[in-house]
């Protein structure tokens, strides 16, 4: 079967690797344990892996070795990128759980770029990313996509607000006001680089709000329910990829 007809005849499962430089690649051990004990991959069998930049490639398993697997690549494909980008930031949640949770199902659904934000209010000011780009990679083999989103670590909301990166984004911030009804699915214009802010369970304070308007960020909201930080974080996600489809 043809390396293009594999791809129409998913199920697959995908591998990753940094760094790959065809045509030999070694699987670094998590990954060969995975292929060997788990899926119980031999030789001669075909699998797929990511370098995580858009590329896919095919490969033949020469050695199957649970510490250091080591395939050859058969044919190699180039993914397209997005012609949208979808940055949000927001602030971490008390439980480390609800971020990892959140960070999953945003990656499964399509996000670009997450900067995790210090607020005011903010009921935690560090985090741990490592388990977080864990969580993103093993979300990204298991939704089958190719471009593993970028992570930033805490970042002060003033360092959002004037980074000169963001001058031609699309940028909005979500917040709870019962007097405004913009929503972020009719302010968003179809395609273009977004930035979304999203605070913590106490919300922005109103002086960060403030700054945020003179910074050029836009009101929005993201309907008539009050949703906690993470859940706000996926529907900001789900809005843009819907408005994108």
């Amino acid at each position: 079967m043809c390396f293009f007809c594999v791809l129409e005849n998913l199920p697959m499962q995908l591998f990753f690797q940094e760094n790959i430089t065809p045509p030999l690649i070694s699987l670094e051990p998590d990954e060969s344990k995975h292929l060997c004990r788990v899926l119980r991959k031999k030789q001669g069998d075909q699998v797929h892996v990511t370098n995580g930049e858009g590329t896919l490639f095919e490969c033949v398993i020469l050695e199957a070795n649970p510490k250091k697997t080591s395939l050859k690549v058969i044919h190699t494909k180039e993914v397209e990128e997005d012609d949208f980008h979808i940055h949000l930031a927001i602030a971490p949640t008390k439980s480390p759980d609800r971020m990892e949770w959140m960070v999953e199902k945003i990656t499964e659904i399509g996000f670009h770029e997450l900067t995790l934000l210090e607020t005011m209010n903010s009921e935690r000011s560090y985090l741990k990313t490592d388990r977080l780009e864990k969580k993103i990679i093993s979300a990204c083999k298991q939704s089958l996509k190719y471009r593993i989103p970028t992570l930033h670590a805490i970042s002060k909301l003033d360092e959002i607000l004037e980074n000169d990166k963001f001058e031609d984004y699309q940028k909005f911030i979500a917040y709870v006001d019962e007097n405004h009804d913009h929503h972020l699915f009719d302010r968003a214009e179809v395609g273009g680089n977004y930035l979304i802010l999203v605070g913590p369970e106490g919300d922005f304070d109103p002086i960060e709000i403030q700054k945020a308007f003179d910074a050029g960020f836009k009101p929005v909201s993201l309907g008539k329910a009050r949703l906690r930080t993470e859940t706000a974080g996926l529907a900001v996600v789900q809005m843009l990829q819907t408005l994108n489809r």
